[in-house]
C-alpha cells in the first residue's frame, strides 16, 4: 500500500500473546491492509497477582501510529482499537487507573462459580445475561474483588474494558463498547444495558458503567498530546469498531447475508482460542441454550453472537514452544507435514479437559491423558500434532451439532476465519468431521472487521453488505469439501465418552 493510496483507516488489534498496528484502505479488490508495527504481550507475574502491561502497551500503540503517521500522513482519517474480552481497567475521580489491570487467567476466580450462585442461582443468571458460564468473566472477576475486600471497588468511578481504555487515551473520551460489554456477564442480553440485577448480587456499584455505545460511533478527533507524541494529523477521527475481536472478526466473514432469523451459515473464529457459532437479529435464552453452554455476545448494529468458546490451537501452540525450549524449533508446516505422516485416529483427547488448561509440558500432558483413558500414547511430535488437530475437530463436530439444535435448522456452510486458517490441515479436518464445506478466510479477520467498522461509520461503506462482498473478493479465501471415509464417526463416539466420564 503507498502513501497516496486513498483514505487510511488505522487499526490497533490487541491480543493476548501480541499486537499490531495496521493500516487498512477500501479498495476495488478487497480490504487492503498493510502491517506497520508489530510488538509482544501477555501476562506479567506482579507478586501472587498476573496483569496486563498498560503503560508498555500504551508506548508501542504509540510508536506504531508514530510509524503510520509518517508514512501515511495525510491520508489517514481515523483510528480504532480492539482487543480480547473480559478484562477491565477501573479508574478513580480524577480518571487515574485504580489498582492493577487483572489478567483473565489470574487465579482469583478458581472455583467462584459456588460462591457467585450464593448470590444469584446459575438459572438466574443466564436468563438475564444469556451468556456462556466460565469463571474468567468479568463479573466474577469483580465478585472477587468483593470476596477479598478489596477497596478498589470503593474508589472506582468508571469501569472500562481494556480497548476503551486505550480509546480514552486517543480520545479523552470515556465509553463502554457494547460488543466487549457483552462479554461482562453483566449486561442484560435482552435491553443491551447493565444488569442491576446481577451487579446488586454481586455488589459492584451501578456507577461505575456507562451506556453501551454502539460500534461505528466517532469519539471524536485524537488529543492534541497524542498528535504531539505521535505526529498523526489533527484531524484523525476515534472510530469505535466492534472492539471485542471476535466481534469484528464475525464481521469480516465473506457471507453474502447478515443476521438471518434461521442462518444457514455458521463461523469458526479460529486462533489461539476458537469461537463456534451462528449470527443472529435476537438472543436465544432457551434452556437448551443454558444447558449447552453457549453464550449470546452482542454484535455490529444489535445482532447476537451465539456462540461457544472451545480451547483452538493453544494445545498445539504450546506443544510447539515446549520442543523449541528443548532445540527443535520446527516450522508450523514441519509439523504439519509430520502429522500427516502419521495413523489418523489413533489416540484423541478432549481439548477442553481442566488437565490441558496451562501444564507445564503440553505433549507430556497429552500422553498422560491418552494413557489415563486407555489409548495409545501418542510418542512422535507428528503424532501428538494429528492427535490435538483431530481431537479439535471432533470438538467442533460436537458444537457443531449442538448450534444446528439451537438454530433448528441445517447449517451448509461453516466460515473459518483468523491466523488458524493458515493450517489447511485443520481447515480440512473441520470439513471432513462436520460433513460440511468449509470457506477459510480471511486470516486477518479481526483487523479486517475493524477496518470495515471504521469505513462504515464514516461513510465510506454503506452496509455491512457491501463490506462482506468486499471480503469476499480476497484472493484469501478458500474452500474445502468434506471427503467421505474414515474414522470420524468412531472418533466421535470415542469423544463422547470421555467428555461423559
Amino acid at each position: 500500500m503507498s502513501s497516496d493510496s486513498g483514505t487510511v483507516h488505522l487499526a490497533v488489534d490487541l491480543g493476548a500473546s501480541g499486537g499490531r498496528v495496521l493500516a487498512g484502505r477500501v479498495a476495488e479488490a478487497g480490504i487492503l491492509l498493510e502491517e506497520v508495527h508489530r510488538f509482544s504481550n501477555g501476562g506479567i507475574q506482579q507478586g501472587k497477582r498476573l496483569v496486563w502491561n498498560l503503560l508498555g502497551l500504551w508506548d508501542e500503540v504509540a510508536i506504531g501510529l508514530g510509524q503510520a503517521a509518517a508514512r501515511f500522513g495525510s491520508a489517514i482519517k481515523s483510528v480504532g482499537v480492539d482487543t480480547w474480552g473480559v478484562d477491565y481497567v477501573l479508574l478513580d475521580r480524577n480518571d487515574d487507573v485504580v489498582g492493577p489491570a487483572f489478567h483473565y487467567r489470574d487465579v482469583r476466580t478458581r472455583n467462584i462459580f459456588d460462591r457467585a450462585f450464593e448470590r444469584l442461582s446459575r438459572k438466574e443468571i443466564f436468563a438475564e445475561t444469556g451468556l456462556q458460564f466460565m469463571e474468567f468473566n468479568s463479573a466474577y472477576q469483580l465478585l472477587a474483588m468483593r470476596l477479598e475486600e478489596s477497596p478498589l471497588l470503593d474508589i472506582a468511578e468508571r469501569f472500562l474494558m481494556i480497548p476503551d481504555y486505550f480509546h480514552l487515551q486517543l480520545s479523552g473520551e470515556k465509553c463502554n463498547e457494547f460488543t466487549n460489554a457483552s462479554t461482562t456477564q453483566l449486561l442484560n442480553t435482552e435491553t443491551g444495558r447493565w444488569s442491576s440485577r446481577v451487579a446488586d448480587a454481586f455488589e459492584v456499584p451501578k456507577h461505575i458503567f456507562g451506556e453501551p455505545l454502539q460500534p461505528g460511533v466517532s469519539l471524536g478527533s485524537v488529543l492534541p498530546q497524542v498528535v504531539n507524541q505521535t505526529q498523526l494529523p489533527r484531524d484523525v477521527q476515534v472510530i469505535v469498531p466492534a472492539t471485542h475481536d471476535t466481534g469484528s472478526a464475525v464481521l469480516a466473514v465473506p457471507a453474502d447475508s447478515f443476521a438471518q432469523q434461521s442462518p444457514d451459515w455458521c463461523y469458526i473464529s479460529c486462533g489461539t482460542w476458537s469461537l463456534l457459532g451462528a449470527e443472529l437479529p435476537r438472543p436465544n435464552l432457551t434452556d437448551n441454550c443454558s444447558a449447552y453452554n453457549f453464550t449470546n455476545e452482542g454484535g455490529v448494529q444489535g445482532s447476537v453472537r451465539l456462540l461457544k468458546n472451545i480451547s483452538g490451537l493453544w494445545i498445539v501452540q504450546q506443544c510447539r514452544a515446549k520442543w523449541r525450549r528443548e532445540g527443535l524449533d520446527w516450522s508450523w508446516d514441519h509439523l504439519i507435514h509430520l502429522a500427516e505422516q502419521t495413523p489418523s485416529m489413533e489416540s484423541i483427547f478432549d481439548t477442553d479437559d481442566p488437565s490441558l488448561t496451562a501444564p507445564e509440558n503440553m505433549p507430556m500432558a497429552i500422553r498422560e491423558y491418552c494413557r489415563r483413558s486407555g489409548q495409545p500414547v501418542p510418542e512422535s511430535e507428528g503424532a501428538i500434532i494429528r492427535c490435538a488437530l483431530e481431537s479439535l475437530a471432533l470438538r467442533y463436530r460436537l458444537v457443531f451439532g449442538l448450534l444446528e439444535q439451537l438454530v433448528g435448522r441445517q447449517i451448509d456452510t461453516i466460515y473459518m476465519v483468523g491466523g488458524g486458517v493458515q493450517n489447511r490441515m485443520l481447515c480440512q479436518l473441520a470439513a471432513d468431521a462436520c460433513q460440511r464445506r468449509v470457506v477459510a478466510g480471511p486470516i486477518e479477520a479481526t483487523a479486517i472487521g475493524n477496518v470495515m467498522m471504521q469505513a462504515i461509520g464514516s461513510g465510506e461503506l454503506a452496509s455491512i453488505l457491501e463490506a462482506r462482498e468486499l471480503v469476499r473478493k480476497s484472493n484469501e479465501i478458500r474452500e474445502y469439501l468434506p471427503r467421505r471415509g474414515g474414522r470420524w464417526d468412531e472418533g466421535f463416539a470415542k469423544l463422547k465418552k470421555l467428555i461423559r466420564e
